[in-house]
Parts: C-alpha cells; sequence; structure tokens
C-alpha cells in the first residue's frame, strides 16, 4: 500500500499539480497588485469613479439610475489571467515537457508517428472504391 502511494506521488502528475498550485497562486497575487496600483489607474485617467467605486463609463438607465460598467476590474480580471497563465507555461508546463521528453530518450522510449497517406494513395483509394461500386 506505501509503496502503491509512492509511485503515485512520484508519478510527477501530482508533484505538478502542487507547485503550479502554489506558486499560481502566489503568483495572483503579485499580478492583482501591479495590476491594482498600475493598470486600475491608467484606467481611472479616462474613466471617473462611480459612487461605488467602481471604475468605468457611465450611463444613465432608464428610470434615471447611474449604471457603471466596470471596465477597471474586467480588465484587471483578463491581465491577471494572461499574466499567470504565461508564467505557469513557461516556467512549468515548457520544462517540464522537456524533463518528459529527455526521460523518454534516455529510456529508448521512441514514439513512432504514424504515417500520413499522401495525397495520390488518397486518390487512387477513391478511385479503386468508385470502380468496385460501379459493379
Amino acid at each position: 500500500m506505501i509503496k502503491g502511494f509512492k509511485d503515485f506521488i512520484m508519478r510527477g502528475n501530482v508533484i505538478d499539480l502542487a507547485v503550479a498550485v502554489v506558486i499560481g497562486s502566489a503568483f495572483t497575487t503579485v499580478v492583482n497588485s501591479i495590476v491594482s496600483s498600475i493598470i486600475d489607474p491608467i484606467v481611472a485617467l479616462f474613466y471617473q469613479e462611480s459612487a461605488t467605486g467602481e471604475i468605468g463609463p457611465t450611463f444613465f438607465g432608464i428610470y434615471g439610475q447611474e449604471v457603471t460598467f466596470p471596465l477597471g476590474d474586467l480588465i484587471s480580471a483578463i491581465i491577471s489571467f494572461f499574466a499567470v497563465a504565461f508564467v505557469v507555461y513557461f516556467v512549468f508546463v515548457v520544462p517540464m515537457n522537456r524533463w518528459k521528453e529527455r526521460q523518454a530518450r534516455k529510456a529508448g522510449v521512441v514514439e513512432e508517428a504514424e504515417k500520413m497517406p499522401t495525397e495520390q494513395d488518397l486518390l487512387m483509394q477513391i478511385r479503386d472504391l468508385l470502380e468496385k461500386q460501379r459493379t
């Protein structure tokens, strides 16, 4: 039972996932603070803050109420997502894929790519099928 658990942990997927979650959450905090201290003020240069504290274009609704579309929050979320995804991909996914490729080469595992038929082969197959249908 202990050996099975050790094999499960050492497989790599669990460790990769744990590291990605921890680093991703820590990096998310950094990105959020950068966005709130740099991006939000830039958006605030173009839009006035509403009474609720949201930054974005303000319109008046049908009944005269003020409606603000919080573009600052949307831009912050988009930038945070792409920054975290970029770091996780280039810091974790790319090196891990290279490591796995090296390990596979060391083990002598060579993936044989399926040979795709050429255009000429496909045309010959179609011709043969059409001839069979005629007879």
